[in-house]
């Protein structure tokens, strides 16, 4: 759900920016760029890691306690990143409290491609697909995470929305759904789909991020610049899937193995 079509990183600003505002706090000048890239790129491949199975930066997600570390200003270089880093973590386990007190606030993210869910729901209709949506999103206050995230979805287009809220990892449940395809915005979680199922993951890898597509499709994972674009490729499987060549060389275009 989150970086693939719903906007969490513009949320996560916003709530960052009522707390701590634009010019105050660690990374004073860009406010919410290490979230931000915690909250989607570090999730994504890095060059070096996808292709040894793609070791990934822990996620802003854990809500890890930084309340009992002590803090003092070491002189050195080394010291000083350090108080820098337990600051950011205590400022992120701030945000996270904010969200988690929010009621529904699920619910409440903008698209970040305001056709994409409609689009979907069209294709589902038409290829008569099944369609699930995977979430690892942690409980707020309000509806159950599972009901939330039915409402934004069928406010977006799509009726009857089948939401699976995981805390494991994604490729056993695509083992255990059979799925065909993975849509991810995480290198780790398409390396599990692809490990442990028989479905062809694809790899959302915005900002022309050239290496982490090559990294990527190292290891048999498919990518796609958007949601958007991931859509189109999956209507062009559904049109060639009953002609072996053109699927396989559809399949080399992609990254998949």
């Amino acid at each position: 759900m989150d970086g693939v079509l719903a906007d969490f990183g513009q949320a996560f600003r916003e709530v960052e920016t009522r707390l701590f505002g634009k010019g105050e706090g660690i990374g004073a000048d860009e406010p919410a760029r290490e979230e931000e890239v915690q909250e989607t790129k570090a999730r994504r491949s890095e060059d070096a890691g996808l292709s040894d199975r793609v070791a990934l930066e822990a996620g802003a997600s854990g809500l890890e306690s930084a309340e009992s570390e002590k803090i003092s200003e070491p002189p050195d270089d080394a010291g000083a990143a350090k108080v820098a880093a337990i600051r950011g973590r205590r400022r992120r386990d701030l945000v996270w409290r904010d969200i988690q007190s929010t009621p529904n606030f699920w619910s409440t993210l903008k698209p970040i491609d305001k056709d994409a869910v409609r689009r979907i729901h069209e294709m589902m209709l038409r290829h008569q697909w099944e369609v699930f949506f995977i979430t690892q999103r942690p409980k707020t206050n309000g509806e159950t995470v599972q009901r939330q995230t039915q409402r934004w979805l069928v406010e977006q287009g799509f009726d009857l929305p089948s939401v699976l809220v995981l805390a494991g990892s994604r490729g056993a449940a695509a083992g255990a759904l059979r799925l065909d395809y993975h849509v991810d915005d995480s290198a780790q979680n398409c390396l599990d789909v692809i490990a442990d199922s028989n479905a062809r993951a694809i790899l959302i890898v915005p900002d022309n991020d050239e290496a982490s597509v090559q990294s990527a499709r190292k290891v048999g994972i498919g990518t796609a610049r958007s949601i958007a674009e991931c859509l189109d490729i999956l209507e062009e499987v559904a049109r060639v899937h009953s002609q072996p060549g053109l699927l396989q060389r559809l399949a080399a275009l992609i990254g998949w193995r």
